[in-house]
């Protein structure tokens, strides 16, 4: 061993270990900034410790160096750009984009390797195996992920999307990667083998996450995650790079615990959500219009609203996905503020797949500087409902809809927050349309509910108002 590889090898060995605290301090909200620095400071390391062997390597090539330079140039600076600019609604997008670039990028380094190698020694089965899965598993996530990104962009429909002969694609894509996996591992000087396994992994990317509905967009995006990480361990196989073996599986794991949990906290299945079919996308209500249903409803106005909170003891907000579309979170935290001022003890419920990402209501709140003590996740929070003289419901549907304490619904068996518990209730919503799952919520028609029909962003501006009204009165 050269002293440039021990010194690769050691710069290696202090990402790992950074990558792992970071990982342990993300565990906290308290803690998880600190955690998501530590561990990008391990990717800085392994990062340059690559650069410097690849250049060194490189030798004279003035035009590899210049390729290594304008690819870390091009690829920093998008990344700090996007990540700068994005706004905090937009995360979960951002973060399929990010999955995209992960498994992509996962898959090219296999294959170039493959490539590499076609003239030279033939490679042999510890090498082929992880070639042949990173490009499998890269390609899906790549294709996957720029899907999930697209649907939650809004810039391809959020409903499930299907066609006659789908599964039967599907299923064949899954054939036709595999058994073309297994004759590249057979006959490793045929690319072309290679090549019909990205296509076919790549098609059944696609296809896999079309059908897939918002309400299950939290479970998706944290398995593609997953598969990312999977890729990235592939790749380091491949090419015998400790730095992405240990990342990659940290990343794999990770994904995987979370999207089991994912999946617990609806009552589905990862193979039930793979499948696709639940949801019926986004709704286009308009503000302030009823919509169905609206017999046994009771309309409230912001002073009604008002009144009940500066009388209230305990109060507890309940965000949604309606909160993060309108970009409310400063105005729920503004609310929560006035309260919390006025000797008003204000909690936030938080579901864990409320919005589109794993953990996306913690994030807006978080950027809103609400203290992470005043969050309660699903247990903590409906230990106390009872307790609660009013529930503040902002755009959240399915994640409190009673209906799932049922058999026979889309929602039945999925762990939901007890908001029909609370003594009062009041549910801000644009109209009375149905969430993902399709099917009314007996909450909006409960006689303890009063529904204020009104983006979140205004109509929590007009109860503030109202508010300070009634307290400096």
């Amino acid at each position: 061993m050269t002293t440039l590889e021990f010194a690769i090898g050691a710069a290696y060995l202090v990402a790992a270990v950074l990558f792992v605290v970071g990982l342990h301090l993300m565990r906290a909200p308290s803690t998880a900034r600190r955690g998501n620095l530590i561990s990008a400071g391990g990717m800085v390391v392994a990062v340059l410790a690559t650069v410097v062997f690849a250049l060194l390597d490189a030798g004279g090539s003035v035009w590899a160096w210049i390729a290594l330079l304008l690819g870390l140039l091009a690829g920093g600076s998008f990344g700090v750009v996007r990540a700068r600019t994005v706004k905090m609604t937009d995360i979960p997008q951002l973060v399929s984009l990010f999955n995209a670039v992960g498994g992509g990028a996962a898959a090219a380094v296999a294959f170039a390797d493959f490539v590499l190698h076609l003239t030279g020694v033939t490679l042999g089965l510890t090498s082929l195996v992880p070639i042949v899965l990173d490009v499998l598993i890269g390609s899906v996530t790549f294709s996957g992920s720029l899907i999930a990104s697209g649907k939650l962009q809004g810039v391809i429909p959020s409903r499930p999307l299907s066609f006659p002969g789908a599964r039967v694609i599907n299923v064949a894509a899954v054939v036709v990667a595999l058994g073309a996996g297994v004759l590249s591992i057979l006959s490793p000087h045929n690319v072309v083998l290679l090549v019909v396994v990205l296509i076919a992994s790549l098609v059944f990317g696609v296809l896999m996450v079309l059908p897939i509905g918002g309400a299950d967009a939290p479970v998706i995006v944290s398995l593609l995650n997953a598969f990312t990480g999977l890729a990235v361990a592939m790749a380091g196989f491949a090419i015998d790079n400790q730095a992405m073996i240990i990342a990659g599986a940290l990343v794999g794991a990770a994904g995987t615990i979370l999207t089991l949990q994912m999946a617990k906290a609806m009552n589905r299945s990862v193979g039930s959500i793979v499948l696709g079919g639940f949801g019926t996308g986004d709704e286009k209500a308009v503000a302030g219009a009823p919509g169905q249903d609206v017999a046994n409803i009771r309309q409230v106005t912001a002073d009604d609203i008002a009144i009940q909170l500066a009388y209230a003891q305990h109060v507890m907000i309940v965000p949604g996905y309606g909160l993060a579309a309108a970009q409310a979170q400063h105005e729920a935290a503004d609310l929560a503020t006035l309260l919390t001022d006025h000797g008003i003890d204000v909690r936030y419920a938080i579901h864990p797949v409320a919005g589109r990402m794993p953990g996306h209501m913690n994030v807006l709140l978080a950027e809103a500087n609400v203290p992470y003590a005043q969050m309660l996740q699903l247990d903590e929070a409906n230990a106390v409902f009872d307790t609660c003289d009013i529930a503040l419901v902002i755009g959240a549907n399915d994640v409190c809809n009673p209906d799932a304490r049922k058999p026979g619904n889309p929602v039945s068996g999925m762990p939901i927050l007890d908001v029909d518990r609370a003594k009062s209730i009041v549910v801000i919503k644009r109209s009375m349309s149905p969430g993902y799952a399709g099917i009314p919520n007996p909450l909006f028609t409960d006689a303890k509910t009063g529904m204020y029909f009104a983006d979140a962003k205004r109509g929590l501006d007009d109860i503030i108002v109202a508010v300070k009204e009634y307290i400096t009165a």
